[in-house]
């Protein structure tokens, strides 16, 4: 039995060195059916995908969200961050995460799970919540990807409070949510890269 480990702090991390994010230059924003296929063929060419999504916030109780608004999917060299307005696009996405052989690994990822059954009709296959294996470590608090960038690399990763509560809904997403989505996604392959080697 591993012995109990602490997450670290948020003081604690705010002293450390920047995690060094995808450049807006290697993340794609993707609207389209074609978008969608050329990204299907580069990502085929990898076993382990970083994976999140983004909703629009609800302000009220027992409002329903009708997201995923945004999946986010990322490989070590680029990022593709998916809009799903098109029915077309949606079928793409919806494709990419029932395939089979691919660790699609993030953080947090119940709500995920059951949106993305709810809104595409499928359920994610190899899907891998990164807290599990910190937990199956001997970390007792769901570690997110600030405590685990934290805890493997020695570095600060940086979230937008101001972009993670943004409406995700829009047709035009802003260079901050795209940049906030695909680092995400990103972080959590690096994470998982390092948890997980070969």
């Amino acid at each position: 039995m591993h012995s109990l480990h602490p997450t670290p702090h948020k003081d604690q991390i705010a002293l450390l060195p920047e995690f060094e994010r995808l450049r807006p230059d290697r993340i794609a924003v993707v609207t389209t059916v074609t978008q969608a296929r050329d990204a299907m063929k580069d990502l085929s060419a990898s076993m382990m995908w970083g994976f999140d999504t983004e909703s629009k916030p609800t302000f009220f109780k027992d409002q329903l969200s009708d997201g995923p608004h945004v999946v986010q999917l990322a490989t070590q060299h680029k990022a593709w961050v998916f809009q799903l307005h098109q029915p077309d696009c949606q079928a793409v996405v919806a494709e990419l995460l029932a395939l089979p052989g691919v660790t699609k690994a993030g953080f947090g990822l119940g709500d995920d799970r059951k949106r993305i059954l709810s809104k595409l009709g499928v359920d994610v296959v190899g899907m891998l919540d990164l807290n599990s294996v910190f937990h199956a470590r001997g970390y007792r608090k769901d570690m997110g990807v600030k405590g685990a960038v934290a805890v493997l690399f020695n570095q600060r990763f940086i979230k937008s409070k101001k972009a993670a509560t943004s409406n995700w809904a829009q047709p035009m997403l802003s260079q901050a949510q795209v940049v906030y989505a695909a680092n995400d996604a990103y972080a959590a392959l690096r994470v998982c890269m390092a948890l997980l080697p070969g």
